[in-house]
């Protein structure tokens, strides 16, 4: 059971509420010294030898220092106005528009750090009426309230807090490594299914194909042109964007409506029928298979539950059988196996991919076992993928949640919703 302090009195801020009786409230202004960086991001060099804030949470690197000392750091336009914030103790560099809060007094610099994480989101919405802005400003940097425990206290609130969301980091850290584990098992799994099958005493032959190895001795190989058709919109007829709305005749699918392998019809665009008759090829069918070409290139979704006409966006091919030689649910996971990605990366001559070009994927090589053993292969990957998703989800449960709670306790404790004084901090253990 958590403790309070003996006695507490109105912060006269909302979003803060009650503070002990003796711990203050002083604004940033009194606190510390403001002042910008003045590189841009493209300063960054890769191997540089310090760390460079930008203003993302990503952290790049430089050959340059312009602070060298405790700091806290805070973007102050983009993206990450006000959200992306870093504590800091060393050499670094930092961008124009990042604030560097510096030569603090009476209060530790993690704790500031701690208590702007926590708090300053409030002030963006109090200021601005809304969750995101452009910018921040020094203005509502400097009148931003800071509550102040003793020296004493300040002392044991850092340790305590790190000590226990330590503690928390390390069980993310473990469920983070043990998800990454299993989604290199999925992966392993479905590639090992369509490439070899179930039986692993089946006699095997070489594919011919390098990036494929062997395969069962009775399976054959054939070029997804000779079994599929692939399809894309291609400079449809001029749509635009102003033509999309949100009820219409027909759904307009992009990437974006992929979820868990499905589409999110509740989430796509509509289009009138005059446009959707524009163009049969792009028209879409229960049990048809999509497949990403740019952006996040390879999701795939199932075509399923369709219940008005729809059509595709750019972006994306639809694939049909033109020859009976799949089990629609083998072929979905022959895609989402490893194979793909493979093939992209044997014909891509060394360059990043962006795009799925047609002609070229027309070509990759398709396993085809027998149709029997197809829904073998699909019933089996169905089960165990689903057993593996299952615990990646309780993972992320369990991170989401102890995120919370690491960010609830940190609150609690930087506004002295709980009294720490008492409690005995572990002596952190040598390496």
């Amino acid at each position: 059971m958590t403790k309070r302090y003996e006695k507490y009195k109105d912060s006269g801020i909302a979003w803060i509420g009650e503070i002990p009786e003796h711990w203050e409230v002083i604004k940033m202004r009194f606190l510390c010294s403001f002042k910008t960086g003045d590189k841009d991001t493209i300063n960054k060099e890769d191997d540089g030898k310090y760390p460079f804030y930008v203003r993302s949470p990503k952290i790049e690197r430089i050959n340059t220092f312009t602070y060298d000392g405790e700091a806290v750091l805070m973007a102050g336009d983009g993206v990450g106005a006000g959200k992306v914030i870093h504590y800091v103790n060393g050499k670094f560099d930092y961008h124009q528009r990042v604030y560097n809060f510096h030569k603090i007094k009476k209060v530790q610099p993690y704790l500031l750090y701690l208590f702007l994480q926590s708090f300053f989101s409030y002030k963006i919405e109090e200021g601005g009426a809304k969750t995101t802005v452009d910018s921040v400003r020094l203005p509502m940097i400097k009148d931003f309230p800071i509550v102040i425990p003793t020296s004493i206290e300040q002392e044991q609130i850092v340790k305590y807090l790190d000590w226990k969301c330590g503690e928390i980091d390390r069980i993310v850290e473990v469920r983070e490594r043990q998800i990454k584990l299993l989604g290199e098992l999925r992966t392993s799994v479905i590639s090992r299914a369509v490439t070899r099958g179930l039986n692993p005493n089946a006699p095997l032959k070489d594919s011919g194909i390098d990036w494929i190895g062997q395969i069962p001795e009775h399976w054959e190989i054939c070029r997804l042109k000779n079994a599929c058709s692939l399809k894309g919109r291609i400079g449809w007829k001029g749509l635009r964007s102003e033509e999309f709305e949100q009820i219409s005749y027909a759904y307009l699918v992009t990437g974006q409506d992929f979820h868990s392998a499905i589409i999110d019809w509740t989430k796509c665009y509509q289009i009138s029928k005059e446009r959707y008759d524009e163009d049969p090829y792009i028209q879409l069918s229960n049990g048809d298979l999509l497949i990403t070409k740019d952006g996040t290139i390879g999701k795939i979704a199932k075509v399923s539950n369709m219940d008005k006409p729809s059509c595709l966006n750019s972006g994306i091919f639809v694939m049909k059988q033109t020859k009976a030689l799949f089990e629609q649910s083998y072929l979905y996971w022959l895609l989402e196996s490893s194979l793909l990605k493979e093939f992209n990366n044997y014909t891509s001559t060394g360059t990043t991919i962006l795009h799925l070009y047609q002609n070229v994927f027309e070509n990759m090589p398709f396993i085809i076992p027998s149709l029997s053993e197809q829904q073998q292969i699909a019933e089996y990957l169905d089960k165990k993928t689903e057993e593996i998703d299952s615990t990646i989800d309780k993972f992320k449960v369990q991170i989401d949640k102890l995120k919370e709670y690491r960010q609830a306790l940190i609150t609690e404790v930087v506004t002295g919703k709980i009294d720490i004084r008492s409690i005995e901090i572990p002596i952190p253990k040598s390496n």
